[in-house]
């Protein structure tokens, strides 16, 4: 370093001090001017100034109505955080020359601003219609949550290294941050709508944990039960990040903290119920939220950056070989298990059709569709993530394009990150808050609790993760009702003991690669004979399900006849391959019941779509 470089270095420090303590004013700020927002809905100031941006025509409110302070405080510190956020982009692009990413996220933040700005007129012109508070306090969470990221990037430098492995340390920490987005929005829904006095007790609803689900009810029961979900996401993600090695000691405080809180969060949400929604419990409930938000945000980007701090200098991860676009759009495609997706979505247009008992709509099933397939690639993409050094010991998936370096561990995350939101968003706009949530569920289900937990722990781990790949029937009928009742359950049944027979054929096959890999499937484990007959078991189970499905969801003899004679042949392979558990045979069995598995899940969703369009 030459002498010159010596001197520049306090003023470097310095520069980047001061372009901290702005961001942090302007974090500080933003919290703030959450708080002051709740104070206006909890009071009814939101039309306090009926007009935007002035306030019954004048600058300054009248001063004898306190509904048009609040709301003028309200737009005043608004106004004060776009100035800041001004002052952010002025600093980075003329003190610290050169941090292009903070550079580039500075402007980011000011078009929030602009944006946010419009919304808050469209908010105040629209009096304060249910779509835009949602509009306009999910934006205030990503322009909050931007302003995480950008003041922990600050604290690294410019050029920093990529991601090569990016487990649960990574990715748990990414997972509870959008589960924690979510449960905001589904938090705004309620406020929106009105029902936050819907029931009156808690934590059951109307006296029971399962209340009948309306176009009422749904925003009040889809907040409780995703607050539940999210606070197991949390407690998984902690537990995940403290057990694994080498995982940044900020993440866990952080995801510590935010754990804490939410406890706190959850008595104050019961306060909300008891004091009949005092502006007090309002208030603060939202605060606690956010800051919850805030701290999901900084662990998930210290996660980020920790690992990418830790190989600086040793490459992306990739092979180096240039390639077109297409074979760049083909290898991601690839990253998404197409085949799977389309499994999955085999199973959620009939349960569509079962639940208008005809054809639903068509726009509302390309939806259900496009949104199902975005949280579906996001959980495969996640998974190969997770799990390349698995993929790396095994030929049937030595070729998956972050195993051969086609793409990155960063770019692969940042798609599977962006692919989960849009899902969410997209079913949360386009279908039903249940759908949004089951699909939140699904996701959080398959890749913390499959993938990172049980996945390499248990030979259950097909089973119990089942769970996630029974999900979409249920989405495709809360997506045409908005509710849940017993058929949707009993569908998620029939897909989930399905899985164990499916998964167990393939299993079969390929077991050396697993046990290679050191995954303790069952075929590793316990032997082909015991996997055999476990196969046999749930099929059992399966078949008995299917007609337990006829006789609850009123199907009629087109289903009944398809779920017994295909039925009837699962039976019959399944048992055939208890005698064929050695050599050659094994492996013949096994690959024909697990190619008729597919078949006969295409089949028994099909007969339910055509039952359900005949007449009664």
């Amino acid at each position: 370093m030459t002498l010159p470089q010596v001197w520049r270095l306090p003023r470097i420090i310095t520069v980047m001090q001061s372009f901290r303590r702005l961001l942090k004013t302007l974090l500080g700020a933003t919290i703030g001017l959450v708080v002051i927002g709740v104070i206006v809905r909890a009071t009814d100031s939101g039309m306090g100034c009926p007009d935007w941006p002035l306030c019954y025509g004048q600058i300054i409110p009248p001063l004898d109505d306190y509904k048009a302070w609040l709301e003028w405080i309200h737009r005043t510190v608004a106004a004060l955080i776009g100035l800041i956020a001004l002052g952010v982009v002025a600093a980075a692009f003329r003190w610290i020359k050169g941090r292009r990413s903070l550079q580039g996220a500075s402007v980011a933040l000011l078009g929030l601003v602009l944006f946010q700005a419009w919304l808050g007129r469209q908010t105040v012109l629209e009096s304060n219609s249910g779509a835009s508070v949602t509009a306009h306090l999910a934006t205030a969470m990503a322009f909050l949550g931007l302003q995480v990221w950008v003041l922990t990037r600050s604290g690294y430098p410019e050029r920093i290294g990529s991601i090569l492995q990016a487990r649960g340390a990574v990715v748990a920490p990414i997972i509870a941050a959008g589960a924690m987005y979510a449960l905001l929005l589904f938090g705004s829904n309620v406020t929106a709508t009105d029902t936050g006095l819907l029931y009156p007790d808690w934590p059951l609803m109307g006296g029971t944990p399962f209340p009948p689900i309306t176009a009422v009810s749904s925003p009040q029961v889809v907040h409780r039960y995703a607050a539940a979900i999210v606070a197991l996401i949390l407690i998984s993600a902690y537990w995940i990040v403290r057990r694994e090695a080498g995982s940044p000691r900020q993440t866990r405080q952080l995801l510590g903290a935010a754990l804490a809180l939410f406890a706190v969060q959850c008595v104050i949400g019961a306060l909300q119920i008891f004091t009949k929604l005092a502006p007090w419990t309002q208030t603060l409930h939202v605060a606690i939220a956010t800051v919850i938000w805030a701290l999901t945000v900084g662990a998930a980007a210290i996660a980020l950056l920790e690992a990418r701090a830790s190989n600086v200098g040793a490459g992306d991860g990739t092979s180096g070989a240039k390639m077109g676009r297409r074979e760049q759009i083909g290898a991601y495609i690839a990253l998404t298990k197409p085949r799977i997706v389309e499994l999955l979505l085999i199973t959620t247009i009939p349960a569509m059709f079962l639940a208008a008992r005809g054809v639903p709509s068509i726009t509302l099933m390309i939806c259900t569709l496009i949104g199902g397939t975005l949280s579906a690639a996001s959980a495969n993409v996640f998974n190969c993530i997770i799990d390349v050094d698995i993929d790396s010991r095994m030929a049937r998936t030595a070729s998956r394009p972050l195993v051969a370096g086609t793409i990155s561990l960063g770019s692969a995350l940042r798609f599977a990150a962006l692919l989960g939101l849009a899902s969410f968003l997209f079913l949360a706009i386009t279908t039903t808050a249940m759908a949004a949530f089951l699909s939140l569920l699904a996701l959080g289900f398959y890749v913390l609790i499959y993938t990172l937990i049980l996945k390499r722990s248990t030979p259950q781990n097909i089973v119990i993760g089942g769970a996630a790949g029974a999900l979409p029937p249920v989405i495709g009928w809360a997506a045409v009702t908005g509710d849940l009742t017993l058929a949707p359950i009993l569908l998620f049944a029939l897909v989930f003991y399905w899985t164990p027979p499916h998964f167990w054929a393939l299993a079969l096959r390929i077991g050396p690669d697993y046990a290679a890999a050191g995954v303790p499937m069952l075929p590793v484990t316990a032997g082909a004979p015991e996997t055999a007959r476990q196969i046999w078991l749930y099929t059992i189970l399966l078949v008995t399900m299917s007609l337990i499905l006829w006789a609850v969801a009123g199907m009629g003899s087109v289903y009944l006849a398809v779920a017994l004679v295909f039925g009837g042949i699962f039976l019959f392979r399944a048992w055939r391959l208890r005698s064929e558990v050695l050599g050659e045979g094994l492996l013949r069995g096994a690959s024909r019941l697990y190619r008729f598995s597919i078949t006969y899940l295409t089949v028994i969703f099909a007969s339910i779509a055509i039952d359900a369009m005949l007449p009664r």
